[in-house]
């Protein structure tokens, strides 16, 4: 398996002493990044680039995912990374969300946006209504009045292939998409704020339902202590 080297360094100023990582064989870090003290190896790590899945659940996971003009292309990297961790099936890309063909969606998702398979469409409503003929269920992440708190979701779904939606990071989800909807579910908060980043609330709850899927369907292989 391909291995990448990732080491840290240690600057030698005194009134200094950063530590930060770097790449083996890079020239760049030949002097500290802050006060461009000369700078020492203080320890070496080895990555596999490649890792055969570690664990598999008992069912498939059944989830797909609609993100609905996301402005962000550093967000849809990020939910591009957490969807390969989860085992989510496919992304569909609505309106203005950027695709990995950006450099900053690529750069982010880090390759795992060659893992998951991904469709852009214009019409976010459209394809929404379409995924729900087809036999999809529609849940939107939502922080709606109406909205059940995700974490008392029940498990009459299991069995159901799921469309997950987020939306915009200020306009939230379009409301098209919310009144086809089979679902709006949100996340409690304890802060002040009344929402999470868009790519944090994303991971959140996608981890949570395959949580409760895998469980559900009796696997100790992801969750043993449960």
């Amino acid at each position: 398996m391909p291995v990448h080297i990732n080491e840290f360094y240690e600057c030698d100023n005194p009134a200094c002493r950063l530590r930060f990582p770097g790449t083996a064989g890079q020239p760049r870090w030949n002097r500290c990044p802050v006060c461009r003290s000369s700078i020492h190896l203080v320890a070496t790590v080895e990555n596999n680039t490649e890792r055969n899945k570690q664990i598999d659940i008992q069912q498939p996971w059944m989830i797909e995912i609609l993100l609905d003009n996301i402005r962000s292309a550093w967000n849809v990297g990020s939910i591009f990374r957490t969807s390969d961790g989860t085992g989510v099936q496919k992304i569909y890309l609505c309106g203005i969300t950027p695709s990995p063909e950006n450099t900053r969606v690529s750069k982010t998702a880090l390759g795992s946006e060659v893992n998951v398979p991904w469709e852009k469409f214009n019409n976010g409503v459209n394809l929404a209504s379409s995924l729900k003929t087809k036999g999809y269920v529609l849940w939107a992440l939502e922080d709606l009045p109406f909205a059940q708190p995700l974490f008392q979701i029940k498990s009459d779904w299991i069995n159901s292939p799921i469309v997950l939606i987020v939306g915009n990071e200020v306009s939230g989800v379009d409301p098209g998409i919310i009144e086809i909807c089979n679902k709006v579910i949100s996340i409690p908060m304890l802060g002040k704020k009344q929402s999470y980043n868009v790519a944090v609330a994303y991971g959140i709850a996608v981890s949570f339902l395959l949580y409760r899927q895998s469980v559900s369907h009796g696997s100790r292989k992801m969750f043993p202590s449960i």
